[in-house]
């Protein structure tokens, strides 16, 4: 009888991280890493070692200090005495402006550029295609620059919007278009803007809901339901009538215009014609539109004024009493006792407002007074990122189209349905898979070069964390990393809700 035993198995030899293929693979792996942390630490002593040497520390407590520049174009308050962390938040805030504007009419353009260069009509073609090849083959530094100068050069200055000038206003006198920018009107929120709102948001669930039982009834039955004029008017419809509503109910009330050192029953023309007419400050809420209405009245007297912004009734009347104005409205039914000392009300009164109002830009000394000024920087970058883009986009919609079998469009004709419709619910949801990746390349192209905004003086954020305010305080390491972060993190946004989007639309296999 013979007896077996198991071969023993043989122990690990360190020889094995190399010849052995189970292991040489994570040995090389974990060499390579090591190899690449102490380069990294190195990198890093060095740093420190040479700024060290130079007298400088590597903080980021620069962004606590005072910025002492201006910055043109802002969506938030910001001067000269704010942070330099506050203005690196403006930089960002407007480069991002132009990444969303940007992208949103890129795409706009790339997809009516792409499907026009497809049409049979020989002109409309050809227009595209010299549309297509004259952006994309031209360097987009040098479309900023071309738009920049015809929207300086070849506009109007404001002195000609004068009366007797060769320039008017357009779009019932309420826009401007001079060499300083583009002037519209500013909207001001006024009771109930808080509401309306809220209808607004709520119509938007309502359409997306629409939508989708309008989809879900089609693919059951095949019957097609208004989606477009059932849209519109979920979209128009409850905020017009809930618009109207608040109108009625809160638009009506009237409020007493108070002035400090003013008799009793004084018009606001005799109290600015008097002595008091020198250096008139007035307390207003900024966007606000009561202090909209108190602007007009103040513009209607053809008074000279300057705005003391406050952050509601309690901080008028503080300012008041220091002495900051001495023009101020405060809400119906304000307790007597509570209108700071000397302050009287005039005969004339101003309407609350409505629950969204709108300024428009009026010619003042020597520029727009009011509304919104929309810089020709900023225009200029806008449209130049946009057409050289969308050329770039046109020629991915186009080739997305053409990955489509044409039997597809054979098949709809044959079935009845019409061009527009073939294109909207047959080609273009085929050919979003093929469209969606490279566009993700094109949003991300825009966004890093808005950082050419610096050859037009637009303040981005390359402008104001990575030009003025490393030339300021000398912390060029620290700049340069949080400009690369920021620039970092925004691609990575970008490319993962293209990613989700693309994933969601892409076509599902049986």
């Amino acid at each position: 009888m013979t007896t077996t035993s198991d071969v023993p198995k043989a122990g690990f030899r360190p020889s094995q991280l190399i010849y052995d293929t189970r292991y040489r693979s994570l040995t090389i792996q974990v060499i390579a890493f090591i190899a690449l942390m102490l380069g990294l630490s190195w990198l890093v002593s060095n740093t420190i070692a040479n700024l060290s040497a130079l007298g400088k520390d590597f903080d980021f407590g620069f962004l606590g200090q005072r910025a002492g520049y201006d910055i043109n174009q802002r969506l938030i308050e910001y001067d000269s005495a704010s942070s330099h962390g506050r203005a690196a938040l403006v930089g960002i805030l407007n480069t991002l402006l132009i990444a969303v504007l940007g992208c949103a009419l890129a795409t706009v353009v790339g997809v009516l550029a792409g499907v026009l260069r497809l049409s049979k009509n020989w002109i409309v073609a050809n227009l595209m295609a010299v549309y297509v090849e004259g952006f994309r083959n031209i360097p987009v530094l040098l479309w900023i620059l071309l738009i920049f100068a015809l929207m300086t050069e070849s506009t109007p200055q404001p002195r000609d919007f004068r009366e007797g000038g060769d320039a008017a206003m357009i779009l019932g006198d309420s826009v401007a278009i001079t060499n300083r920018g583009v002037f519209i009107p500013a909207p001001f929120w006024g009771a109930g803007a808080g509401i309306l709102l809220a209808v607004f948001l709520l119509s938007l669930v309502a359409i997306w809901v629409w939508r989708r039982h309008a989809h879900k009834v089609q693919e059951q039955t095949g019957r097609i339901l208004p989606i477009g004029w059932g849209t519109l008017g979920l979209l128009i419809l409850p905020t017009a009538l809930a618009f109207l509503a608040l109108s009625a109910t809160m638009g009506r009330e009237r409020l007493p215009v108070y002035a400090v050192g003013a008799e009793a029953n004084m018009s606001l023309a005799d109290f600015t014609a008097g002595p008091g007419a020198q250096g008139l400050n007035v307390c207003a809420v900024p966007g606000s539109t009561e202090a909209l209405n108190l602007r007009r009245l103040m513009r209607a007297g053809e008074a000279r004024f300057n705005l003391v912004p406050v952050a509601d009734g309690a901080a008028a009347i503080a300012a008041a009493e220091a002495g900051r104005c001495n023009i101020l409205s405060l809400p119906g039914g304000t307790d007597p006792a509570t209108v700071p000392a000397g302050a009287v009300a005039l005969s004339d009164d101003i309407a609350r407002g409505l629950p969204v109002e709108f300024e428009r830009p009026v010619l003042g000394g020597f520029n727009f007074e009011g509304g919104l000024q929309l810089r020709n920087s900023l225009i200029a970058l806008w449209l130049a990122l946009s057409l050289y883009t969308g050329a770039f986009i046109a020629e991915n919609v186009r080739g997305g189209i053409l990955s489509v079998s044409k039997g597809q469009t054979e098949a709809a004709y044959a079935l009845g349905i019409k061009p527009s419709r073939t294109m909207r619910l047959v080609i273009l949801p085929q050919a979003l898979r093929v469209i969606i990746p490279p566009m993700i390349s094109q949003y991300l192209n825009l966004t890093k070069n808005s950082s050419l905004a610096i050859a037009v003086g637009y303040m981005d954020v390359r402008s104001t964390l990575g030009g003025i305010t490393i030339n300021q305080t000398g912390k060029e390491l620290e700049g340069m990393l949080l400009l690369g972060l920021f620039y970092l993190v925004t691609s990575l946004i970008i490319s993962s809700a293209m990613n989700l989007y693309n994933s969601r639309v892409k076509l599902k296999e049986r």
